[in-house]
C-alpha cells in the first residue's frame, strides 16, 4: 500500500541555471524564496514549445509522485525504494540519498544523471503535457479500479481510487486551480471512503461515475484542437507509458509478479494510452503511415502483457520486452512529433 506522498517543500536560495530539452530552448531560473527548513533547491522555469521531454530527464526527489520514483525502484531493483525516498524528505542535494541511507552509493552511481532537487516550472505546451499525463495517470487508476469493482474485489480496488489524491491531486492541484476546474478532492475521497466501508452500496456507481467525470471535465478544459493533436497527444501517451514501465518494473521480482497493486497500476496506464492512441490513429496512419503501423503493433503487443487486472501466474513478458515495445513506440511518436513540429514552422 503506498502512503500519503507530500512534505511541504520552500526553498532557499536564488540562481539562475540553464536547462535544455530536446530543442536546445533556454531556459530560466527563477528567483526562490527563504526555505524555513534551510534545505537548498533551485526553481527552474520550462520555457520551451518543443514537443520533447527535456523536464523529463531529471526527477526532483523532493517533489516527484511515486509513479516517477519508482523508475528508481525498477531500475534498482530495491523494493518499496520510492516509499522510502519519500520518506526520507526533503534532501539538499541529490547525494543526500547516500547520505540519509536511502540507498548506497554503488547505487546512487547508476541513477545520479537522472536525480534533482531542482524544481522545475513548466510553461507553455510542456505544461499542458504534463496537466494532461497527471490526470491521465488518475484516469488509469481509475480505469483498473472499476475493472476490480467489477469483479467484486473492494478490497483491490480501494487502493486505485486512493491513489490520484494521495499521489497525484496535490501535485496537479495548483494547475487545477489556475485553469478554474472545480475542486473534486473530495469527491475521491468520499468514493475511496465508501468503497472502503460499505463497497455493497448502491452509491458507490454513481459516485465512481461521478469521480470519473470530474477527471474528465479538468482534462475537458484544454481546448479540443489541442487535446486531439497527434503531437502533443503523443508526448502524453509516452509520459503515460514511462509511468507504466516503471510501474511493471517495480512488480516484477525474481521472474515473477510480486507487487499486484504496481502491476495494477500500469495495466491501467497502458489501457488509458491505448485508449488514447485510437482517438488520433487516423490522423497519425494518413500522415506518418510507416510511425503508425510501428506505434499500433507495439500498443497491440503492450496490451497482451496485461490480460486481466488479476495478475497472471506467469508474467507475460519480461520488463526488459515491456521497455523495448515502450521505446519502439516513443521512438515512432517523435518521428510524428517532430514531422509535426518541422510542418507547424513553416
Amino acid at each position: 500500500m503506498k502512503k500519503f506522498k507530500y512534505f511541504c517543500l520552500t526553498i532557499a536560495t536564488a540562481a539562475i541555471v540553464s536547462l535544455s530539452a530536446c530543442n536546445n530552448t533556454p531556459t530560466a531560473e527563477k528567483p526562490s524564496a527563504p526555505d524555513t527548513n534551510s534545505t537548498s533547491t533551485a526553481q527552474v522555469t520550462e520555457t520551451t514549445t518543443h514537443s520533447g521531454h527535456g523536464s523529463k530527464n531529471k526527477i526532483n526527489i523532493n517533489t516527484a509522485i511515486l509513479s516517477e520514483l519508482d523508475k528508481f525502484e525498477a531500475k534498482l531493483g530495491v523494493p518499496a525504494l520510492s516509499n522510502k525516498i519519500q520518506a526520507s524528505r526533503p534532501y539538499a542535494s541529490p547525494e543526500d540519498l547516500v547520505n540519509k541511507k536511502v540507498i548506497t552509493q554503488e547505487q546512487f552511481d547508476q541513477i545520479k544523471d537522472q536525480v534533482t532537487v531542482q524544481e522545475v516550472v513548466l510553461t507553455g505546451e510542456p505544461k499542458d503535457v504534463d496537466y494532461m499525463t497527471k490526470l491521465g495517470l488518475m484516469k488509469g487508476h481509475l480505469l483498473v479500479a472499476q475493472e476490480l469493482l467489477d469483479k467484486n474485489l473492494p478490497k483491490q480496488a480501494e487502493p486505485h481510487i486512493g491513489h490520484p489524491v494521495e499521489e497525484i491531486y496535490v501535485d496537479v492541484e495548483d494547475q487545477l486551480n489556475e485553469r478554474k476546474v472545480k475542486e473534486f478532492k473530495t469527491t475521491l475521497v468520499g468514493l475511496q471512503d465508501l468503497v472502503k466501508s460499505n463497497p455493497k452500496n448502491a452509491k458507490v456507481k454513481t459516485d465512481f461515475t461521478a469521480s470519473v467525470q470530474s477527471v474528465d471535465g479538468a482534462i475537458a478544459v484544454l481546448p479540443e484542437a489541442q487535446r486531439t493533436k497527434p503531437g502533443f497527444v503523443l508526448q502524453v501517451i509516452n509520459e503515460l507509458l514511462d509511468s507504466a514501465n516503471s510501474e511493471y518494473g517495480a512488480a516484477i521480482a525474481d521472474g515473477k509478479i510480486a507487487a499486484a497493486i504496481e502491476y495494477q497500476d500500469s495495466r491501467g496506464f497502458v489501457l488509458y494510452a491505448n485508449d488514447l492512441y485510437k482517438g488520433i490513429s487516423s490522423q497519425v496512419a494518413q500522415d506518418s503511415p510507416d510511425a503508425h503501423k510501428a506505434i499500433e503493433t507495439s500498443l497491440s503487443e503492450l496490451t497482451k502483457v496485461w490480460p486481466s487486472a488479476i495478475p497472471p501466474a506467469k508474467p507475460v513478458k519480461t520488463p526488459l520486452e515491456v521497455t523495448q515495445l515502450i521505446k519502439t513506440i516513443e521512438q515512432n511518436s517523435q518521428k510524428v512529433i517532430d514531422k509535426s513540429s518541422t510542418q507547424a514552422q513553416r
